[in-house]
């Protein structure tokens, strides 16, 4: 993956960003074992750090441009209001007024988005089918993943995003919220396989909320960063 990055192009770099953007479950000591683990393995991010907690001004003068063309809705709704993943557009026509304890959501349209995956070929995906209406900030005030990696990735230029195939299905919504806001060009993509726990029936990817293995751990065994990088699956090595 590494070598895909370093191939996107002359100058480019790898950016860290730290997606800090809920406030009540991120930690200072989270960022320090994530720049410490990293440091270790031998990667260094060749761009500043970007933390998406200081980047509010940015995300509000995105969502502002939604709201002049209003395409911005208070939204009521909580989790346990929706039944599966698609939001079913409750709220868009309540006129509730913005507030603390509302949610804003972008107003989507019917658009099929059609990329290749640099891994898993040609794809298709319709967002407002998938998920409905995006969820820009929820009722904690906590900006979404789906709106500030949007944002971010075309503030930033990113050009290349190589991630996990559980965010296969993000990909569309993420391109179409983009365009909507004046990206012509989307990054290219590539879905790489997760770390499972087991290759089971029902296999589960590695979650530090289950207390799984993490390179701390295998660390504090006295593996070296060279056992630990020799140890992942050849297709996810950097």
């Amino acid at each position: 993956m590494w070598e895909t990055a370093r191939a996107s192009g002359a100058g480019s770099v790898v950016f860290l960003r730290i997606e800090d953007h809920d406030r009540q479950r991120s930690r200072k000591t989270f960022e320090a074992s994530i720049l410490e683990d990293l440091a270790w393995l031998g990667f260094v991010a060749e761009g500043p750090i970007v933390r998406q907690s200081e980047r509010t001004a940015i995300y509000e003068e995105a969502l502002d441009s939604f709201r002049r063309r209003g395409l911005v809705y208070a939204c009521s709704c909580s989790r346990t209001d929706i039944s599966g993943q698609r939001y079913p557009g409750t709220c868009a026509h309540r006129n509730l007024a913005e507030a603390p304890g509302l949610g804003l959501r972008i107003r989507i349209d019917d658009e099929v988005e059609r990329f290749d995956d640099l891994r898993l070929g040609p794809q298709e995906q319709q967002p407002s089918a998938q998920c409905g209406d995006v969820l820009a900030r929820d009722r904690d005030g906590n900006w979404t993943y789906q709106f500030a990696v949007a944002v971010d990735d075309w503030k930033q230029g990113v050009n290349l995003v190589i991630r996990g195939e559980d965010l296969l299905d993000s990909t569309g919504r993420q391109i179409q919220i983009a365009r909507m806001l004046g990206r012509t060009e989307p990054p290219r993509f590539l879905h790489h396989p997760l770390v499972m726990k087991s290759r089971e029936s029902a296999p589960q990817k590695l979650s530090k909320s289950d207390g799984d293995t993490g390179i701390r751990d295998l660390r504090a065994r006295g593996w070296s960063a060279e056992q630990v990088i020799a140890a992942i699956p050849r297709e996810l090595r950097p």
